[in-house]
């Protein structure tokens, strides 16, 4: 059955994690393929691909954090910050992240800030499906 064009479901919001996830890697990572490595540290190298490349990551963030800022609020951002930031804590202290590995850490915390970018960019959806109360900006024009 195809979806209706509003319907929301885990599927949506795993494309809007994988988005983030591709956003924020894309972005920088340690493995040395990222936007950083290729445009911004090589600087004297500059090129309109690499500005365009530049340009269309910045309209990706605009994008994920308008939507985090306007769906979670301060508050809501905050808790979702300490929610991971334990989440990492739990997992460094059951043994799973050795602490003195500054790659390991950097690939958890960018996967963090992607989680938070879709939870952000989702949050509305989902506030919605549970509780049943739109956002003051959703709006739907009958047709």
């Amino acid at each position: 059955m195809p979806r209706k064009r509003h319907e929301f479901d885990a599927a949506s919001v795993a494309i809007r994690f994988a988005i983030a996830l591709l956003l924020v890697f894309a972005t920088y990572n340690p493995s040395g393929w990222s936007y950083v490595h290729w445009a911004i540290v090589p600087l004297p190298e500059f090129d309109p691909f690499k500005a365009i490349a530049g340009i269309v990551l910045v309209i990706g963030y605009t994008m994920f954090i308008r939507a985090t800022a306007r769906s979670l609020g301060i508050f809501g951002i905050s808790l979702a910050i300490g929610f991971f930031g334990v989440l990492i804590w739990l997992i460094v202290d059951v043994g799973i992240l050795p602490l003195d590995s500054v790659e390991a850490i950097t690939w958890v915390v960018l996967f963090v800030f992607a989680c938070v970018l879709a939870v952000g960019m989702s949050w509305s959806h989902i506030r919605r499906r549970v509780s049943g109360q739109f956002d003051t900006d959703d709006v739907e024009e009958n047709s």
